[in-house]
């Protein structure tokens, strides 16, 4: 039994019944061959899981953003187009071999945005004719010196132009707008200035490569304008009102959240929703960098939709600059919400109502001053009646912090009084320990305050928006331009006496 055991490389497992008796089984082992294809389909299983996750990523991106896929498409129909110089004989016979600075071009000078494609486009042609002329001019000049003089020339050429291209990169208004055309210029002059000395027809050469480059740049400008163009402008526009809503909703859902009552039956989904919109104020606080690109991008773009080729771009920098400040303030605010020293549940209730329906009015501001950049339409009116609620909410605010210290004022004694002399004690540790856990309650009193603040800010810097850009007139407004605001200001005049 043993020697037929080994013979066939099997193990034994001896097995015991209920019924007291046992049996052997024979349980083969497993070969290489057999643990090979077994590690194989482990990894093909591992392999196809992997894929299979990263399709769902790249799905779900394309669907959140359809402009990314739109924009590979154009991408695909450009390159498809400038190959045809190699695939058809009579195009290739006119460029020649250097069809492919053509297919090059298209895919350096290819770019998300109409305004980033166009700056790159006109950067390239202008670096390339300015640093081609420059280079034929320069070797010309060094032909007619001879040759001991020849190469003295085009190497000092080389130093002080590309020195000087490369200094002025550093420059911050040619670092925004003419950084790639700077690094062109580099790169052709010292391409044509190098090969011009050992080749003969050195005029045909630029002017093949220019002709490529030019129908390359060409392409892409026509293809980025006509076919689904995405415009920087429009860009730039809905990122500053998504971070308008972005703001206001987290100032509600900050509030709100601190102000809470603790249900025991709390729903999961709900909170969870609400922890997302609390950190929308982290958007407005990492945004500088693509408002700055879209803006610089922008300036490159011909009129479009409701944009002019003067649209001022520079105040939608200073309109994102405003909210910025408030999206610090709101994480201050949400330091104070998550610290672990908490006011107690009284002190709360008697702020919470002062404190919400400022926040409640201080994000209706930021949702209004959205819809007006969005519709560029004057909404005056009904920006003045929000800010002027969120004014008398600071003020109601500010009386309900100065009744505070009654609230937390012992009651008298019903002792009798002590002597005079016994009255000059130290507060007492019970008084100290309320006032610091009242502490981070004021802060974030004193925050919202600050907030209205910063929006007021905003509020001055879409009014001068409205100017530069010449928004129109809200059509509603002209229906009733002042009876609301004249009801609601004789109220409030009636409501103080």
């Amino acid at each position: 039994m043993v020697n037929g055991m080994e013979a066939s490389g099997g193990l034994q497992w001896r097995v015991r019944m209920t019924n007291g008796s046992s049996s052997e089984l024979l349980v083969p082992e497993s070969g290489p061959i057999h643990r090979t294809w077994l590690g194989l389909l482990g990894l093909l299983v591992e392999f196809t899981s992997k894929f299979r996750k990263f399709f769902k990523k790249a799905w779900a991106l394309g669907v959140d953003d359809p402009k990314k896929v739109i924009h590979c498409l154009k991408v695909g129909m450009a390159l498809t187009i400038v190959s045809l110089f190699y695939y058809m004989r009579p195009l290739y016979e006119g460029v020649g071999g250097n069809a492919i600075w053509a297919v090059m071009t298209v895919v350096v000078v290819f770019e998300y945005s109409v305004g980033a494609t166009l700056s790159k486009s006109l950067n390239r042609i202008t670096g390339t004719v300015v640093a081609g002329s420059l280079a034929i001019g320069v070797h010309w000049i060094a032909s007619q010196s001879g040759e001991r003089f020849e190469p003295v020339i085009l190497g000092s050429s080389v130093f002080l132009l590309a020195s000087a291209a490369t200094f002025s990169r550093f420059i911050p208004t040619i670092k925004a707008r003419f950084d790639y055309g700077a690094m062109i210029f580099i790169l052709t002059f010292s391409l044509v200035s190098v090969s011009g000395f050992r080749v003969e027809k050195l005029f045909q050469m630029a002017h093949t490569r220019l002709s490529t480059i030019a129908i390359g740049t060409s392409l892409c400008m026509l293809i980025s304008m006509l076919v689904c163009p995405i415009w920087a402008g429009e860009e730039l526009h809905l990122l500053i009102t998504r971070n308008m809503e972005k703001l206001a909703n987290s100032l509600d859902g900050c509030v709100t959240e601190y102000f809470k009552e603790m249900n025991s039956d709390g729903d999961v989904e709900n909170e969870d929703k609400d922890n997302k919109s609390l950190l929308g104020y982290k958007c407005v606080l990492n945004s500088k960098g693509a408002e700055d690109t879209f803006a610089n991008f922008a300036r490159w773009e011909p009129a479009h939709g409701q944009f002019n080729f003067s649209h001022p771009w520079n105040q939608y920098l200073k309109i994102g600059a405003s909210l910025r400040t408030c999206a610090c303030c709101m994480e201050a605010l949400n330091g104070c919400i998550n610290s672990e020293v908490q006011a107690p549940d009284f002190v709360k209730r008697f702020l919470s109502n002062a404190c919400i329906v400022l926040s409640s009015h201080s994000s209706r501001v930021l949702k209004e001053l959205a819809i007006t950049i969005t519709t560029a339409t004057r909404r005056s009116t009904q920006i003045d009646l929000s800010v002027e609620d969120m004014k008398d909410a600071v003020q109601e605010l500010q009386k309900t912090l100065t009744s505070l210290p009654s609230l937390l004022t012992p009651p008298p004694s019903p002792f009798p009084e002590a002597p005079e002399e016994e009255k000059k004690e130290p507060i007492s540790t019970p008084t100290i320990v309320p006032l610091m856990e009242v502490v981070p309650l004021v802060t974030v009193a004193s925050l919202l305050i600050e907030i209205v603040t910063k929006i007021e800010g905003v509020v001055e810097a879409v009014n001068e928006l409205q100017n530069l850009a010449d928004f129109k007139p809200d059509e509603t407004e002209k229906l009733k331009p002042t009876s609301d605001y004249q009801d609601q200001q004789t109220m409030k005049a009636l409501q103080q006496v």
